[in-house]
């Protein structure tokens, strides 16, 4: 059970996330799916559900109002939405603790630039994993003589990718190479007023809130990192950045969406990526009923 404890402690920060009138019906849940649960997800004239590895499901009666989703809106910006104004515009805010907040509903524009929302219509509230270890039974074969290999995470969304590759960062900081990390939507290091809410080791510098390929060259420039980290490579830019820090001699860490090899060959980003041999090491991630299994896959060779 004290193994559970911490995710537990992370699904009590994002229930203070929730409008007052959703945090006892949270509160009720069994521990054991709250260790478990990955979302809340509120929509304005439905039920407010619970994300779990199963899938969704309600935890409370009555449908969400507008005016609950302001709430979320402003317990999530500390009661400044001005000063996360920037944020908001990308669709999300992360809020103390490391919880993302992501919202929908109608979108302000102006001048072709999206500058919030004029109506809220659904909130995710992630609930962020925090697992130290988590990476333990595959980081062995990820090293050659101690030497990290540069490794492609994989698997389909909600695999828990995120999860092992924060791992595998706090790790490898802390076992004295400099690290870099390019956080684009806050997912790695959950920058608060410039402090990381998760742990990503003592050697690690973060570059958050801007577009993962400008803050790879920036990292490059400024902070002589041995590894470079990225979550979700989205982007051709991503792998042009990714091609520049390679040629400067880092061992690169990232994630991709993907059930497979064969998935990500019929991508031609990916496929550009795994033809120039940037990464020599692929970890899959698979869920069951059972859990979530990890294979680590060695790429020697160019693929075509």
């Amino acid at each position: 059970m004290s193994n559970i404890i911490p995710l537990i402690a992370r699904y009590d920060t994002a229930v203070d996330l929730l409008p007052y009138t959703l945090r006892g019906p949270a509160r009720l849940i069994d521990e054991l799916d709250k260790a478990k649960a990955e979302e809340f997800r509120l929509r304005t004239g439905h039920v407010p559900t619970i994300v779990l590895p199963e899938g969704e499901r309600p935890f409370a009666s009555g449908a969400v109002t507008a005016k609950e989703l302001t709430a979320v809106l402003e317990i999530a910006a500390g009661a400044s939405v001005h000063a996360v104004r920037d944020s908001i515009k990308h669709g999300y805010i992360t809020a103390r603790g490391g919880c993302r907040v992501g919202l929908g509903g109608q979108a302000s524009v102006r001048d072709g630039d999206v500058t919030g929302f004029t109506h809220l219509g659904s909130a995710a509230i992630r609930i962020t994993k925090e697992i130290p270890g988590a990476a333990d039974a595959i980081l062995p074969q990820l090293k050659e003589r101690g030497n990290l290999h540069s490794t492609l995470i994989l698997s389909p969304p909600g695999g828990g990718k995120t999860t092992v590759l924060r791992d595998i960062i706090r790790q490898c900081a802390d076992s004295g190479r400099r690290v870099a990390v390019a956080d684009e939507r806050g997912e790695l290091a959950a920058l608060k007023d410039g402090i990381p809410q998760m742990d990503l080791g003592s050697r690690t510098d973060v570059v958050a809130g801007c577009p993962k390929d400008k803050a790879i060259l920036m990292l490059l420039r400024a902070m002589n990192p041995e590894v470079i980290a990225m979550d979700e490579i989205t982007a051709p830019a991503d792998t042009s950045a990714l091609e520049s820090a390679a040629n400067c001699g880092v061992t690169l860490l990232a994630t991709a969406h993907g059930h497979g090899m064969e998935d990500l060959l019929r991508k031609p980003m990916y496929r550009r990526l795994l033809r120039k041999r940037l990464f020599t090491r692929l970890v899959l991630i698979t869920r069951s009923a059972g859990g979530r299994a990890y294979a680590v896959e060695k790429l020697e060779e160019p693929l075509c």
